[in-house]
C-alpha cells in the first residue's frame, strides 16, 4: 500500500518562500523559526540558528535595549506594529541596518507565546541618506 505525503500546510509554504526573513522567538527569546530569508540577510544556517538566544543577530550594545523591549512587550501580549530600522549582527561580523517589524503572537486566549519579526536589508539604503545628510542634501 503506498502513501501519498502529505503536502505541506500553506503557512508552511509562506515562511518558506516570503522575500522577507521571518524570525520566530519564543517567550524566552529562543528562536524556533528561521526561514531561507534571514539565512540571506543574517549568514546563518536554520540548524545555526534554531534553538539559539536572539542575541545571535543582536549587537552586543543593543541587548540590554532590545530585552527591556522584548520583555515588555511578551508581558502586555502586544507590541507596536511599525516598522523600525535597527542595528543587526551579520555571521561573518558585518554591521547590518534591517528594517523590522514586530508582533507577538498569541494563543487563543490572548498568552503571549512569542515574538515573530519581519525583516529586510536596509544598510544600503541607510548609509545613502547618511552621507546625504552629512554633505547637507
Amino acid at each position: 500500500m503506498s502513501t501519498t505525503p502529505t503536502p505541506p500546510a500553506p503557512w508552511e509554504r509562506i515562511v518558506a518562500d516570503v522575500a522577507d526573513a521571518l524570525i520566530y522567538a519564543d517567550r524566552e527569546g529562543i528562536i524556533r523559526a528561521w526561514n531561507p530569508a534571514a539565512t540571506a540577510l543574517f549568514g546563518f544556517e536554520a540548524a545555526e540558528a534554531l534553538g539559539q538566544s536572539l542575541d545571535l543577530i543582536i549587537p552586543a550594545h543593543l541587548r540590554e535595549a532590545h530585552w527591556r523591549g522584548f520583555d515588555r512587550a511578551i508581558a502586555r501580549g502586544s507590541c507596536g506594529r511599525e516598522v523600525r530600522t535597527t542595528r543587526g549582527t551579520h555571521k561573518d561580523g558585518r554591521k547590518l541596518y534591517v528594517d523590522m517589524s514586530f508582533s507577538v503572537v498569541t494563543d487563543g486566549n490572548g498568552q503571549a507565546l512569542g515574538s515573530a519579526a519581519m525583516a529586510r536589508d536596509a544598510t544600503e539604503r541607510y548609509l545613502a541618506e547618511l552621507a546625504r545628510r552629512k554633505a547637507g542634501g
